[in-house]
Formats: structure tokens, C-alpha cells, sequence
């Protein structure tokens, strides 16, 4: 079943955050130092992804042209506003909630990564679940720390998460009839390095050095693939 690994990933999310929420009482200065080592920590991955690639015009454009898409469709506001919903649902009275914040910066934690994408990708296209079981444990982790600080909104990112991963499991059982393999190495590196860049602009805003509306710029993780195959043909335009 091609969906196994995904329902997986949104449990191991599940299990990360209600165990969290048995250190969500700790000081404040301790979760803002905590909040500070996710930032940089997360920022050390984004650089270190964003060096997959060195087809660095492929990435640049991807990333404009994404924008440009992002902004026009306004993700980062309909993610808000979901978020602002949940937050509204089920926010306790008389009591302070970052809901909402938990949920979009969980989200796109959990769905900008390159496993993210490769994981489901693996799971459609040879039924390996091996990544997104690892994937499970690295989300349950930093979900359980996610919600020390966050609070229990970091829960409802599993939604988009499971959403995300099993469209690209489910469209991976076809993929190989429209890609050939080689393309489809080269796409995992752009994608790779394009998601990089955005991660290091999550660390960025986790340590409110930026407010990067970073999810209008997911458009670009698809895009990489219709840019580099454009790319591609360039020379054989001039030949």
C-alpha cells in the first residue's frame, strides 16, 4: 500500500506532539533558548541542502517564479488563516494560545524537506516505506520540541503533511511513465537544494530575524521540475 509511510509520518507527528505537551510547562527563558537552537539548527540543514545543487540558475528561477505564483494565490495567508481557525476552535478560554503559530511553522517544517518529497516518492514508485519511517522518527522528534514551545497547534500540521505525501505517493506509482530516471536524479537535486534555501528561511524566521511568508514560496519546489527541464533543452536548442 503506497500510503503506509505517510499515515506513519502523521502519527509519528501525533505521538511527537502529545508527548511534548508533558514538558509544555517549562520557563520561558528555557523555550526561547530552545526556540533559538531549533532556528539555527534548522538553518545548519537549509544550508547544507541548499549545497545539492550547483545548477544555481535553475534554483534562482525556481524560486522567482514560484514566488511570483505564491504570492499571486496567497498561500501564506490561507495557511494562516487555517491556522487562525484552529486556533479559534479549539483555544482554551482566558488563556493565551499560539495555536496557529505551532500549526504554519510545523507545517512547513514538515513539508518543505527534501524527505518530504523523496520519502512519498519512494513509497509510490518501488512501495519502500524505509524513508518516511525515518522521516517519522525525525518529525516526532522535532514535533515533541516543536510543542515545548509552540503548544499543542503543532498537532494539526500532520493534516497538510499527510495531504502533501500521499498525493506525491499516489502521483509516484505513474511518474516513471512520464520521467526518465535521469531527469528524475537531477530534479531530487534542485528540489533538494531549492528546499534548502526555504528551510534556511524558516531557521530565519524562527529566530524572528526575518518574516519571510515562506510558504509562498512552495510554488518552487514544483517549478524546479518544469525550469530544469527547460534547462535541459537549452543546448540542444543552439546545436
Amino acid at each position: 500500500m503506497e500510503l503506509v509511510g505517510v499515515i506513519v509520518n502523521g502519527l509519528g507527528i501525533a505521538l511527537g506532539t502529545v508527548f511534548g505537551l508533558f514538558f509544555n510547562k517549562i520557563n520561558e527563558r528555557i523555550k526561547e533558548t530552545i526556540m533559538a537552537g531549533i532556528g539555527l539548527t534548522v538553518i545548519a540543514l537549509g544550508f547544507t541542502m541548499g549545497l545539492e545543487s550547483d545548477r544555481t540558475i535553475v534554483i534562482l528561477l525556481s524560486l522567482l517564479f514560484g514566488a511570483v505564483i505564491g504570492e499571486g494565490i496567497d498561500l501564506d495567508e490561507k495557511l494562516n488563516r487555517v491556522g487562525a481557525h484552529l486556533e479559534v476552535r479549539f483555544k482554551k478560554e482566558g488563556k493565551e494560545s499560539n495555536i496557529a503559530e505551532g500549526f504554519v511553522t510545523a507545517s512547513l517544517i514538515f513539508c518543505v524537506g527534501a524527505l518530504a518529497v523523496i520519502g512519498p516518492l519512494d513509497s509510490g514508485i518501488h512501495g519502500n516505506h524505509e524513508i518516511l519511517y525515518t522521516k517519522s522518527i525525525l518529525d516526532g522528534f522535532t514535533a515533541l520540541v516543536l510543542t515545548t514551545t509552540l503548544g499543542f497547534g503543532v498537532i494539526f500540521s500532520l493534516i497538510p503533511v499527510v495531504i502533501y505525501e500521499g498525493v506525491i505517493a499516489l502521483f509516484a506509482t505513474q511518474i516513471d511513465q512520464f520521467f526518465p530516471e535521469s531527469f528524475f536524479n537531477l530534479f531530487i537535486e534542485d528540489m533538494t537544494a531549492t528546499g534548502g534555501l526555504l528551510i534556511v528561511a524558516i531557521g530565519l524566521n524562527l529566530l524572528n530575524v526575518t518574516r519571510i511568508r515562506v510558504a509562498n514560496l512552495l510554488p518552487s519546489l514544483v517549478i524546479v521540475g518544469f525550469v530544469l527541464f527547460i534547462y535541459l533543452q537549452v543546448p540542444n536548442w543552439f546545436s
